[in-house]
């Protein structure tokens, strides 16, 4: 994938974003588009290898359009100004975890987990954690996983969850909406010319996570 080519892009995309310039510069975005695809094969080849539930995706369920669905929003701009890759059950529709990659410039980030699921699933995956404490302690207090992420991201409740008490003492994990492992992407790191290898090297520090993530929400 030509990182360089696409930031570039983008960059120019962000401050001419209208269809007169698209369209000038439509052949560049189909030719991205295109990278961008192949790129997806080799992610999903590559993750596939240590999370079954992504080997059979098919790289156009994984990407996006780069029109912007302006029907409801008061920004009228066309075109989205990032590329994203969704690797997760059901491609990028599905709200089961998975494993993610936003390019923007200056804005890169790589993210794993569950963003948002609905109340079924957050309400199944907040009972695991609280009958399953140790065992989610011992993936977001790993040391592998903090040197990568940090700590647990996402938004959270202000107060403890529906039947769960204040004492509780997994509340700071069972006050979470999404359940995130993010790791940020300099634009310098993104042309690396093994980024590939990282891409594979920090979705698979994921996997732990989203195991327990699949268990809970399949019940």
């Amino acid at each position: 994938m030509n990182f360089k080519l696409l930031l570039s892009f983008l960059k120019d995309l962000s401050e001419n974003n209208h269809k007169e310039w698209f369209d000038d510069n439509r052949k560049t975005y189909e030719n991205l588009r295109k990278e961008w695809l192949q790129f997806a094969a080799d992610a999903i080849k590559e993750v596939g290898k240590f999370d079954k539930e992504i080997a059979s995706l098919e790289p156009k369920q994984c990407i996006f359009r780069i029109n912007r669905d302006i029907r409801f929003s008061k920004d009228k701009s066309p075109y989205k100004t990032n590329f994203g890759l969704s690797l997760s059950k059901g491609g990028k529709r599905d709200d089961f975890c998975g494993y993610y990659l936003h390019v923007q410039p200056g804005a890169s980030f790589l993210a794993g987990g569950s963003y948002m699921p609905m109340p079924a699933k957050l309400a199944a995956i907040r009972q695991e954690i609280d009958y399953n404490a140790d065992e989610f302690l011992g993936i977001v207090e790993n040391k592998k996983f903090k040197a990568l992420f940090g700590k647990l991201s996402g938004e959270t409740l202000q107060r403890p969850p529906k039947g769960y008490e204040a004492e509780n003492p997994m509340l700071a994990y069972l006050k979470h909406k999404s359940f995130i492992a993010e790791y940020k992407l300099s634009d310098k790191e993104l042309l690396k010319p093994d980024f590939d290898k990282k891409l594979i090297e920090v979705f698979a520090g994921m996997l732990p996570l989203n195991n327990f993530l699949y268990r809970a929400m399949e019940g």
